[in-house]
């Protein structure tokens, strides 16, 4: 018999012990064997809960016992999440984690760890949720040149998009929906400013290229901009928008990035709606490949973290593990090429037809909106500097 523990007993943590409980002898099959949960760590107690007995507020008290193997850290944020995994790893027991913030900030660190103690570190549940994506990358696409990844990673914003395109709600409208529903946080800002999604593409873009890019260098941009008449044009003109990450691996500098885009109605991804998530892999001779599921919530994502713990058991340091180093350079933003929509003050359009190559122009309620040929990041900052002009608002397209 597995003996674990979890630290965090929160949505995540309890979903966790949930699945283990309630799906015994499906985990007991997989994972060769029964898995008994000894501790659950955590600050508070839970007299009604049905695990309160294996409640523990120290953690010393299970780094420091023989008979736990694996440790799920399902607590969030990077502290104290980094002190109890370095520790867990260097006592010989295997990690396995939900937490983005932390593997995108260590996961480098904590890989190199597992492989010097021979025990194991997963994160699936940090990639994709409840979306399988580490697994088949590593395993089923990894000999495969890829060339992208690009991927909707974040539930609350695509709810927020798919009720202002399917109801015509305003952002502000639509994240109070989100708020009712349980699907946004009383702080929505890291969904909202896209830090969540930039974290993720982070850890994807280490899968892919075997470079861990700091997410200060990661170009990042929300949803709080777009606005009804955005939704409007690309309505019109048979685009969806979308809070894309994407990784683009030319083989040297990884590009990495999150913005809204405009993503045209035959695309797979733009059929992804409300709060499911789906990640696109491109590849070389592969083709496309595209994940597709629910990213986030107790069930999905405890999902994925029984999943790792059941590859841990039934095949510890002999299942293949991602191996990447952090990379201090990433490649400029600013040689991003692509099209753009921008929307100015009428006021401004002699400048926009004076400084900006567009394939199309426009007058339309007080507002000129211009959809550029294809130029780079640079080159657009650039024009808009020289024009002396400031738009209202700036999406990019998915071509």
């Amino acid at each position: 018999m597995t003996k674990v523990a979890i630290l965090g007993f929160g949505v995540v943590g309890g979903g966790a012990a949930k699945l283990l409980t309630d799906n015994k002898n499906e985990v007991a099959a997989l994972a060769g064997g029964e898995v008994e949960i000894k501790y659950l760590l955590d600050l508070r107690d839970f007299p009604d809960s049905p695990f309160c007995d294996k409640v523990v507020h120290d953690f010393s008290v299970i780094v420091n016992d023989p008979e736990v193997s694996v440790v799920m850290e399902l607590m969030g944020g990077s502290h104290p999440a980094y002190e109890y995994t370095v520790a867990a790893l260097r006592a010989g027991k295997s990690v396995i984690t939900s937490n983005k913030e932390v593997v995108a900030k260590y996961g480098d660190e904590f890989l190199k760890i597992a492989r010097e103690m021979g025990v194991c570190y997963r994160f699936e549940a940090a990639v994709g949720g409840g979306i399988p994506v580490l697994s088949p990358m590593i395993s089923c696409i990894g000999h495969n040149k890829v060339n992208e990844v690009r991927g909707i990673l974040n539930g609350t914003t695509n709810f927020i998009l798919t009720e202002m395109f399917t109801y015509g709600k305003s952002f502000d409208d639509a994240l109070l929906d989100a708020k009712a529903r349980g699907y946004a946080e009383a702080d929505p800002s890291a969904d909202i400013l896209g830090t969540d999604a930039c974290r993720k593409i982070a850890i994807l873009t280490a899968l892919v290229t075997g470079k861990l890019i700091p997410t200060e260098k990661i170009h990042t941009e929300g949803i709080v901009g777009i606005r009804a008449r955005d939704v409007s044009f690309a309505t019109s003109e048979g685009y969806t928008i979308k809070l894309v990450g994407r990784c683009i691996n030319d083989g040297e500098s990884p590009l990495a990035l999150v913005a809204p885009f405009l993503v045209p109605t035959t695309s797979s991804l733009s059929g992804v709606s409300g709060v499911y998530n789906a990640v696109q892999v491109i590849a070389d001779p592969l083709g496309d490949v595209m994940f597709y599921g629910q990213g986030a919530g107790a069930g999905a994502t405890a999902s994925a973290v029984i999943g790792d713990l059941c590859q841990v058991l039934r095949s510890g340091i002999h299942y293949s593990a991602p191996v990447f180093e952090k990379c201090s350079e990433a490649a400029d933003f600013n040689s991003f090429v692509c099209r753009h929509y921008l929307a100015f003050s009428a006021l401004d359009e002699g400048k926009v037809r004076a400084y900006l190559k567009t394939a199309s122009l426009s007058l339309d309620g007080g507002e000129c909106c211009a959809v550029t040929l294809p130029m780079s990041e640079g080159a657009l900052k650039s024009a808009l500097a020289e024009a002396g002009v400031i738009p209202i608002s700036h999406i990019r397209f998915i071509d």
